[in-house]
């Protein structure tokens, strides 16, 4: 597969994942108090986080240019998640899903868009 192809492809694995997210949170209160109380919406936000870490890096990896904010610290944040599990901050994640989310979804849109 070629570099623009396989960016495309994780790119798009990112939105997927990112659509995902934001079906969870529609389905629910979009409140910090549900989002503790339930673990499998917990879980469910995790494991999808961490899939749009694993794709950023290998991203990064192909094109390390890339114009997405914040990739670095997507990319550690799937690493705190994967090797940091037993002290995950619940407001940590919390944030990400209503803060750093959507502003993602968009960048990946403009560069799937290219």
């Amino acid at each position: 597969m070629d570099d623009r192809r396989n960016i495309e492809k994780r790119l798009g694995d990112v939105l997927s994942s990112i659509q995902k997210i934001e079906s969870f949170v529609e389905t629910r209160p979009k409140r910090f108090d549900v989002f503790c109380q339930d673990e499998m919406y917990r879980c469910a936000v995790l494991f999808n986080i961490a899939i749009i870490g694993e794709a950023i890096g290998q991203i990064l990896k192909i094109s390390p240019e890339i114009r997405i904010t914040s990739s670095r610290q997507i990319v550690n944040t799937r690493n705190y998640i994967i090797h940091g599990y037993d002290s995950l901050d619940n407001e940590i994640l919390w944030s990400i899903v209503i803060n750093h989310i959507p502003k993602l979804k968009q960048e990946v849109l403009m560069l799937l868009d290219q």
